[in-house]
C-alpha cells in the first residue's frame, strides 16, 4: 500500500514540475523578456513571432498606430532593425508586471547605418536614447505595445534636426 501512495505521489509531482515551466513561459514578462531578445539578436521574424495576429503597436512620435503582426514586423522591426543593424534594446531595472501588463524603461542605441523604411539615408552616426514601453499581453502574445521616447533628441543624435 505505502508503495503504490509513493508512485502516485511521484507522479503528481513529476506532473506539477514538468507543467511550472510551461506557465513559467507563457508569463506576460517572459513573452516580453524573449520579444526584447528576438530584437537583440537581430531577428525580426522571431520578434514579430510574439505578436498577435491583430496586434497593435503604437509609436508615440508617429502617432499613428500599426495594427496586424505583418505591418507591425515590415513597419516597425524590419525598419528600425535594417536602418541600425547593430541595436541594442536594454531594459533599464526591472519591468512593472500588473496581471497581463509590463511595463520597463529602456535604453536604445545602435549605429545608423542603414536606410529608413521612408527613404532616409543613413547618417552613420551612434545614437542613445531612452524611453518606456507598455505591453499587453493576451493567451501568451503580444496584443498591444506602445512606445513613448524623445524622438526629437533621437532625430538630433542623428543630424536630422
Amino acid at each position: 500500500m505505502h508503495r503504490r501512495q509513493f508512485l502516485t505521489s511521484a507522479a503528481v509531482a513529476a506532473t506539477l514540475l514538468a507543467a511550472s515551466p510551461t506557465f513559467a513561459a507563457d508569463t506576460a514578462q517572459a513573452v516580453v523578456e524573449a520579444y526584447v531578445a528576438a530584437w537583440n539578436a537581430h531577428d525580426s521574424a522571431k520578434a514579430a513571432g510574439f505578436f498577435a495576429d491583430e496586434v497593435t503597436y503604437y509609436d508615440a512620435s508617429v502617432g499613428k498606430p500599426v495594427t496586424g503582426k505583418e505591418a507591425a514586423k515590415t513597419g516597425v522591426i524590419d525598419n528600425f532593425l535594417k536602418a541600425v543593424p547593430d541595436a541594442v534594446w536594454t531594459m533599464k531595472g526591472k519591468p512593472v508586471i500588473d496581471g497581463d501588463r509590463v511595463a520597463f524603461e529602456w535604453e536604445f542605441s545602435g549605429t545608423n547605418t542603414g536606410p529608413w523604411g521612408d527613404g532616409t539615408a543613413a547618417t552613420g552616426k551612434k545614437f542613445s536614447f531612452t524611453g518606456a514601453s507598455m505591453f499587453s499581453v493576451k493567451d501568451g502574445k503580444i496584443a498591444t505595445q506602445s512606445d513613448y521616447y524623445d524622438a526629437l533628441g533621437f532625430y538630433k543624435q542623428l543630424g536630422l534636426m
